[in-house]
């Protein structure tokens, strides 16, 4: 994914990639940025697509 840098931020698998890519263009650098502060909070160094599937029961999608 060109439009992110994923190598400046927390490590993401490709499962987690390909998840965020299904995110609606206009709130995916938002929902990105969320997601990662769910990570961080929970102290993982890795944004999995479980953390993502558990980002958008969080936020309501």
């Amino acid at each position: 994914m060109s439009e992110f840098d994923f190598a400046e931020t927390l490590q993401w698998t490709s499962e987690a990639k390909a998840k965020l890519k299904n995110i609606p263009f206009f709130v995916r650098t938002q929902a990105k940025a969320r997601i990662e502060q769910l990570a961080r909070q929970a102290e993982q160094d890795i944004v999995t697509g479980d953390l993502v599937e558990q980002a958008r029961v969080e936020f309501g999608q």
